[in-house]
């Protein structure tokens, strides 16, 4: 018996990283997981695990999202975890990167949520968990103006879906990791002077107490 037996989980950006762990994860505890990413060819190496069925989606197109949603008749979480990391100050961030950005990190969820929300909403239950990051509200961090700016809007995206809909059986939270291994910090480690200097954590307080200290 898993953890998630008899759970639907629709998930974005699964083909690599921390969304296909995440998809791996939920299937490991029984879950009935969709899984889906714009990589076709990374995608399909999940559906040789029990419990993953995978959809090619690009999560920037309305058109497909909704078409995406309406084959799905039910769900009881879904995990936007979609996102870019762009690397500059404000004066590097061009406008072409600016939009992308903020498209791909936060109107992706917007898009998301308002396909998916209305099912939830039908069967009185659901949970939406948005990837946000510590470089966000919580922390400026060096060279991350616009990815920062979009992780942000994450979080008030999560906290006003939160507060709109906790009377009617919803729950939606988001993470926000600092730095995780993944084939996007690789290529971002590789792009640095010095690709071989690195140390990650220490003298972190670490909380986990359902929100108990805020």
């Amino acid at each position: 018996m898993g953890r998630l037996d008899g759970k639907v989980i629709v998930l974005t950006a699964a083909a690599q990283g921390i969304g296909r762990a995440a998809a791996l994860a939920f299937a490991k505890e029984g879950a009935k997981v969709i899984a889906t990413d714009i990589n076709e060819s990374k995608l399909r190496e999940l559906n040789e695990h029990a419990g993953i069925q995978t959809r090619v989606l690009d999560v920037t197109k309305k058109d497909q999202i909704d078409k995406f949603s309406e084959e799905i008749e039910r769900l009881d979480v879904l995990f936007n975890v979609a996102g870019f990391v762009h690397h500059g100050t404000i004066l590097e961030c061009e406008e072409k990167d600016w939009d992308f950005t903020m498209n791909l990190n936060v109107r992706s969820m917007y898009l998301m949520i308002k396909a998916f929300l209305p099912k939830m909403l039908a069967q009185k239950s659901g949970t939406i968990i948005n990837m946000s990051s510590v470089a966000s509200s919580i922390k400026g961090t060096v060279n991350r103006c616009v990815y920062g700016t979009s992780k942000a809007a994450v979080i008030g995206l999560t906290k006003s879906v939160a507060a709109d809909f906790i009377h009617q059986g919803i729950r939606c939270n988001c993470v926000c990791p600092g730095t995780v291994d993944t084939p996007s910090l690789h290529d971002r480690i590789q792009a640095s002077p010095d690709p071989q200097k690195s140390a990650y954590m220490t003298g972190n307080d670490v909380i986990i107490d359902g929100g108990w200290s805020l």
